[in-house]
């Protein structure tokens, strides 16, 4: 199967994930302007209280929800890559695919971070590169080289996770040091799709995060009172604090605007663009570590190279 087919076939997971973001968005706006309206006087705090319940909300709705969807589908997908074929109601054998695996998953993303970690000690030799460069330019090269590296952590820990749900005979610790080990000794074949990576995050950035600040901005502008207020209970707070385009409407209607503009662009990104990439990654990263399953032998020459690598290799015994 084709990237493209198996990325059809994953699209109604996506679609879900969408509604739920949808959902999650609207819960924690919702959650804010009753706060905001509710206190008062008080405003400003109802809001900031609407919108802390808002968070608390959307990260349990991700822990209980977007996991079981994004589990489902990366069981899809790792299922079209290594079997070169799938169901046609792709969308129900997803969930079968994980049912009765709820401690697996569940494990798994508790050990994400450990996996991070790993993956974040291996390329901090990069990040050396921007610390040779020295001063303001320096750190700068250094920010610019830790976010792409970032960007591919969470890519090649989303390929962990295909790694353990294909790898269902072996507990998720020593799957998730093989994915860790396969990532170490094909580094150099899994980034391959780099430039398509930050290639298409950079064009959907201008063209889903550009379109929705401008209509976001439109729809807000059509409501200045409501800012003029806003900016009132801001300044009135925050005294000689608040910045200053707390004190200017229609700037302060332009930062909300590319903050919503701005998540709006990672929801679209992360549900839609990043599925199609991550086909890709998939692909190299499956193919590898078929064609050379990780032993104890890899384990031991990375636990000499990552601490946190070592401490996940001790979990599995």
């Amino acid at each position: 199967m084709t990237n493209f087919q198996i990325y059809r076939k994953i699209l109604s997971f996506s679609l879900l994930m969408f509604l739920v973001d949808l959902l999650s968005l609207a819960l924690l706006v919702g959650l804010g302007i009753a706060g905001f309206f509710i206190a008062g006087e008080h405003a400003l705090i109802g809001l900031a209280v609407g919108l802390l319940l808002g968070m608390i909300a959307m990260i349990l709705i991700n822990i209980f929800i977007k996991n079981r969807i994004k589990a489902a589908q990366i069981s899809i997908m790792v299922k079209g890559i290594t079997e070169n074929q799938l169901p046609d109601r792709a969308f129900k054998a997803g969930f079968e695919e994980i049912k009765g695996r709820f401690g697996r998953i569940t494990a798994f993303f508790f050990i994400t971070n450990a996996i991070k970690g790993i993956f974040r000690q291996l390329g901090r030799t990069i990040n050396r590169i921007g610390t040779a460069v020295g001063g303001q330019a320096g750190n700068s090269v250094t920010s610019i080289i830790d976010s792409a590296i970032q960007t591919l952590i969470a890519y090649l820990a989303d390929c962990c996770l295909g790694w353990i749900l294909y790898r269902r005979d072996v507990n998720v610790a020593k799957a998730g040091c093989e994915g860790a080990v396969i990532f170490f000794k094909h580094g150099k074949t899994l980034i391959r799709n780099v430039g398509r990576i930050f290639g298409m995050g950079f064009l959907s950035f201008l063209l889903i995060g550009g379109g929705s600040f401008g209509i976001i901005f439109l729809i807000l502008n059509s409501f200045p009172d409501t800012f003029s207020l806003l900016s009132q209970e801001l300044i009135k707070v925050m005294g000689s604090e608040a910045p200053e385009f707390a004190s200017d409407v229609l700037t302060l209607t332009i930062v909300v605007s590319a903050f919503g503009g701005l998540f709006f662009w990672v929801t679209m990104h992360s549900v839609f663009i990043r599925p199609f990439i991550l086909v890709g990654v998939m692909r190299n990263f499956m193919v590898a570590g078929q064609q050379d399953i990780p032993t104890e032998s890899d384990f031991a020459l990375l636990d000499a190279r990552s601490s946190k690598f070592a401490r996940l290799h001790n979990s599995m015994e």
